[in-house]
């Protein structure tokens, strides 16, 4: 594994993803360890400059036949050129993952997004959701009223995380995992809204924590220390919970 990091770390990174593959990185283990992690932004950026979008048959993501029926009449009706679909996931590897579908113009897709051509449409997929959307099936059903599209991603849920994960995955998970089991006693509940500049976490509570007379001693003594403990490259906490709403606080 060594190998491969310093490889990728060279001034010369990498010529094209098929160069990587004698390194490993092209068996199942290692690229579902590597693929989604920051150090391989790069290889994907350098592989789209040289071959372009990738083909559909090779993601992890299946639309099927009809989805993409459905979805194409969905952006023909969108007064927008080239318009397609971006799929990603909200708070990836924690149980509060949600795998979503939304219109995408060109420029509006993020600068990792990874585009993909598929037979009738045109999906952006979002580079950090990328290894959590394993599996993952649009699926199109129609029925009396209609039809539902479905969207289902059994590894959304699943934390996948390394140091090389984006920190805000790092966050979300030392949050679902230790310190959310603890607020849960009081009917609380902690979540990240974002990482901002000088690597603040910025946290908001809900449940029996939201308005509670001890928020101010669960954040210092209990969240914040647990973070900081757990990735020292966080300098702080900051919480913008509304606190006036005291109707579910555990001390009020």
């Amino acid at each position: 594994m060594n190998a491969v990091h310093d490889y990728l770390r060279q001034d010369n990174l990498v010529q094209s993803v098929e160069s990587v593959a004698k390194y490993g990185l092209n068996n199942a283990v290692s690229w579902r360890n590597f693929r989604g992690s920051s150090i391989m932004r790069p290889v994907r950026r350098k592989y789209r400059k040289i071959h372009g979008s990738q083909k559909a048959k090779n993601l992890m993501v299946e639309i099927t036949e009809a989805a993409q029926t459905y979805l194409a009449g969905l952006l023909e009706k969108q007064d927008a050129q080239d318009i397609g679909v971006r799929i990603f996931i909200t708070e990836p590897g924690t149980p509060m993952a949600e795998t979503c579908i939304a219109y995408c113009r060109p420029e509006e897709a993020q600068v990792d997004d990874i585009k993909v051509e598929y037979a009738q449409i045109t999906a952006f997929i979002d580079a950090r959701s990328e290894a959590f959307l394993e599996e993952a099936l649009v699926d199109f059903a129609e029925d009396r009223m209609g039809g539902q599209l479905t969207i289902k991603a059994p590894n959304a849920k699943l934390p996948k995380v390394s140091p090389d994960s984006p920190i805000e995955d790092q966050v979300n998970y030392i949050l679902h995992s230790q310190v959310n089991p603890s607020l849960a006693s009081h009917g609380g509940m902690v979540s990240l809204v974002e990482v901002v500049e000088d690597s603040v976490a910025v946290l908001q509570f809900g449940g029996g924590c939201q308005g509670c007379g001890m928020v101010d001693v669960t954040l210092k003594n209990g969240v914040e220390k647990t973070l900081l403990e757990a990735l020292p490259q966080l300098t702080s906490v900051r919480d913008v919970t509304d606190h006036t709403v005291t109707e579910n606080a555990y001390f009020s």
